[in-house]
């Protein structure tokens, strides 16, 4: 078992995950305000079209219309923000979840792994490759997270996870299917946000019942409580 901490983290530690994403979504929107413009589906195309451009688009140097790519600053700001967000969220997830400890430790190197990986994807390493290996250690995180919700028996968020699960499937699915592409961009970006809620989902979840439900606490021993702590 993962050994439980003397004492609680500080509330807007925890809260890090949520506060990381929202930062992360305002810098997203503000870099499409600054992409030149150009998608696969026509490369003359002014502006970012939430309907055909990828999320990677706002990384590359030069934007698919030829332009200098003004939106790529902002958006590396916002990955290294969204990785530090991810990352912080599954090292503190296995402290407030009881599994054993090669599980916990599992969860917090695989899934800071994904994200140091992940960050890459604006270099000029292979994009698939980079992809492929931040998505591997991705699926291990999110594995031991779905082992740690469903042994603390919540099973709405359990749910809620086999939902983003489905909607990887389908993206795989679209990715590989000919003729069926061009509804990708689309489909990405609906399972990013879903993934990011499912995450701030559980984090809340977190920060609600072990901060402000002694009650909760003691007829759940998957969290920790010190008897110093307030509630």
């Amino acid at each position: 078992m993962i050994a439980q901490p003397d004492k609680k983290p500080r509330s807007i530690f925890v809260l890090i995950p949520i506060v990381g994403t929202i930062f992360f979504v305002a810098l997203y929107v503000v870099a499409t305000l600054y992409y030149p413009g150009g998608s696969a589906v026509d490369k003359n195309a002014a502006g970012f079209s939430w309907l055909h451009n990828y999320w990677c688009n706002l990384l590359n140097d030069i934007a698919i219309n030829g332009q200098p790519n003004q939106a790529k600053p902002i958006a590396i700001t916002a990955m290294l923000i969204l990785c530090i967000t991810l990352s912080y969220f599954w090292f503190l997830f296995p402290k407030y979840i009881r599994v054993h400890t090669i599980l916990g430790q599992t969860i917090q190197l695989s899934g800071a792994l994904a994200m140091v990986i992940a960050f890459l994807l604006f270099t000029q390493i292979n994009h698939d490759l980079v992809t492929n290996m931040a998505s591997l250690f991705g699926v291990i995180a999110t594995v031991g997270t779905f082992i740690g919700l469903y042994q603390v028996k919540w099973i709405g968020l359990f749910a809620f996870g086999l939902v983003n699960l489905l909607l990887v499937a389908l993206n795989n699915y679209v990715y590989y299917s000919q003729g069926l592409t061009i509804y990708l961009p689309v489909l990405q970006k609906i399972s990013f946000a879903c993934f990011l809620l499912w995450i701030c989902c559980i984090n809340w979840h977190i920060y609600r019942l072990v901060y402000f439900s002694k009650k909760f606490v003691d007829a759940n021993p998957g969290y920790y409580y010190s008897n110093n702590s307030r509630y």
